[in-house]
């Protein structure tokens, strides 16, 4: 019988004694020692992956993303926000079950709060001005900049919408060009288009 290589002997060794318990959850002791800034979690929807990321003021992103879109939403979020980022899928539970909600049609508004700091100036303004038009209903790029004050930034407007931090929630997808075409999107025209259909919004253009 052929003598164990004691190399192998003390793999097999090493291997009978890892643990088999599941990884520590850090959410909880990394939150009660301050280190937690930004929490985010994903959620799997109808347009696709979603990611989803929030401070102490409320969500401050929701990204359309793949595998190589979530890396680079966390290092905008770590380079613009903090460092301290961290999967908290629990922080998450009820944004994500009111997007769920939405979905469904089985909820007009989100009750949530937001944390407006990736925005500013004229694009908060715009954004803001979207966040106010009601659920199945359509607005302009032109009424949306006449709202932020400025009724010849149509353009600006369309700029600040397509970097909306914040889509879904702040109901970019509800702006469309004034002959009623669709116009952009940052999730895709496509994913504008299912969006209104879950609203019932009615779209007189393309």
């Amino acid at each position: 019988m052929a003598q164990t290589d004691p190399l192998e002997q003390a793999l097999r060794g090493a291997a009978e004694t890892l643990p088999t318990d599941p990884p520590p959850q850090l959410e909880l002791p990394a939150s009660t020692a301050g280190l937690l800034d930004v929490a985010y979690a994903t959620l799997d929807s109808p347009v696709g992956k979603l990611l989803l990321a929030s401070t102490t003021r409320g969500i401050v992103r929701i990204a359309y993303v793949d595998e190589a879109d979530e890396e680079a939403a966390l290092a905008e979020l770590a380079a613009r926000i903090s460092p301290r980022v961290l999967a908290a899928p629990r922080k998450l539970d009820d944004p994500r079950r009111e997007l769920e909600e939405y979905f469904y049609g089985r909820r007009r508004r989100f009750d949530f709060g937001l944390d407006w700091r990736l925005t500013q100036g004229f694009g908060r303004r715009v954004l803001k001005a979207t966040a106010r038009i009601p659920y199945g209903d359509v607005s302009t790029y032109k009424r949306v900049a006449t709202a932020a004050g400025s009724p010849r930034g149509s353009r600006a407007a369309g700029n600040a919408l397509g970097s909306n931090p914040l889509p879904i929630i702040v109901p970019c997808h509800r702006v469309l060009h004034s002959d009623g075409g669709l116009g952009g999107y940052t999730g895709g025209v496509e994913r504008k288009r299912l969006l209104l259909g879950v609203e019932g919004a009615a779209i007189t253009g393309e």
